[in-house]
């Protein structure tokens, strides 16, 4: 089996999937059109190299990371490919028939997207490139969050599935495999969920939008980190585990009202301001490497 890779699109999905795989002992050739595509990679192999001198591994441990000049040129030989190009359903079709017509006959090939199902590409192609076509969703930065949800469409061989997930643990992630494809997957859709009734509660003035992420870091956030939702249902329960949550809180949290909230941009203005008067019109690199190295020292306390 090859040990190369292809990581087509250099943006931050693709530079975090490229230094994961390098990292984990492949080559990784990177394509994307972006005039600084070489500078990109260099950097990427010098974090690369860092991290394995750091770490006093040696050199036969980790990959490499190169450029490719087309996207021909990045899929030629490899064992997988991870597309991480832009969310477009016009181009994202043309550029898998680019893919799989220069890619190895068995080849995965895989899509970081969050929105294109893999069915809408795969209907665009040939039968046999259509059973290699699959979505390898990551949570950002991928490098580090171990969570890839592995979703195939119905014309996705079992092969191709069970390569992906291999080739994913290979790299220290945790993938997950949706039994039927549904718009925003899994995580997103928790995420929605949640991020409507947080915007909600702020805009009817139940809590401010800084002391809600204080609740969410110091509870459920915590509680997460370690058992998921329905596990941590199942210890509330006692001993008579999940049954017995469910019979004690259920009714009571059925009984919880919705409150009215508006996601459009226009009506968010006193959520915007209330964001950026407590972390900063945006992000910093400084707070940013703060949540990776809490991140971190989470997922090092869980063994991973």
């Amino acid at each position: 089996m090859s040990s190369s890779v292809a990581v087509i699109g250099a943006g931050t999905i693709g530079r975090s999937f490229a230094y994961l795989f390098a990292r984990s002992g492949f080559t990784v050739r990177v394509f994307d059109p972006r005039d600084d595509l070489a500078e990109v990679v260099a950097d990427l192999q010098a974090e690369v190299t860092s991290a394995a001198s750091a770490l006093n591994e040696l050199a036969s441990q980790v990959g490499t990371v190169e450029v490719a000049g087309t996207v021909e040129d990045a899929v030629a030989g490899v064992m997988f490919v991870q597309e991480s190009g832009p969310e477009n359903p016009e181009a994202k079709p043309k550029l898998f028939a680019q893919i799989a017509e220069s890619a190895p006959a068995a080849a995965v090939l895989a899509t970081s997207s969050s929105t294109i199902p893999a069915s809408f590409i795969a209907e665009h192609l040939e039968a046999d490139a259509a059973a290699r076509v699959i979505v390898g969703h990551p949570f950002n930065p991928p490098h580090l969050m171990p969570l890839v949800e592995v979703v195939p469409a119905p014309a996705t061989s079992a092969d191709t599935i069970e390569a992906t997930v291999e080739f994913y643990r290979s790299c220290g992630r945790e993938p997950v495999v949706l039994s039927r494809e549904i718009r925003g997957f899994v995580g997103n859709r928790l995420q929605n969920a949640l991020m409507r009734e947080a915007i909600s509660l702020v805009q009817n003035g139940v809590i401010s939008a800084p002391d809600l992420d204080t609740v969410m870091k110091n509870s459920l956030g915590l509680r997460w980190a370690a058992v998921g939702q329905f596990e941590g249902m199942h210890f509330g329960g006692g001993a008579s585990g999940i049954r017995g949550f469910m019979d004690h809180i259920g009714p009571a949290f059925a009984a919880i009202e919705d409150l009215p909230v508006d996601i459009d941009p226009a009506a968010m203005g006193e959520v915007f301001e209330q964001v950026e008067q407590a972390y900063g019109p945006t992000p910093t690199p400084q707070a940013a490497a703060v949540r990776d190295r809490i991140q971190r020292a989470v997922l090092d306390a869980r063994g991973q």
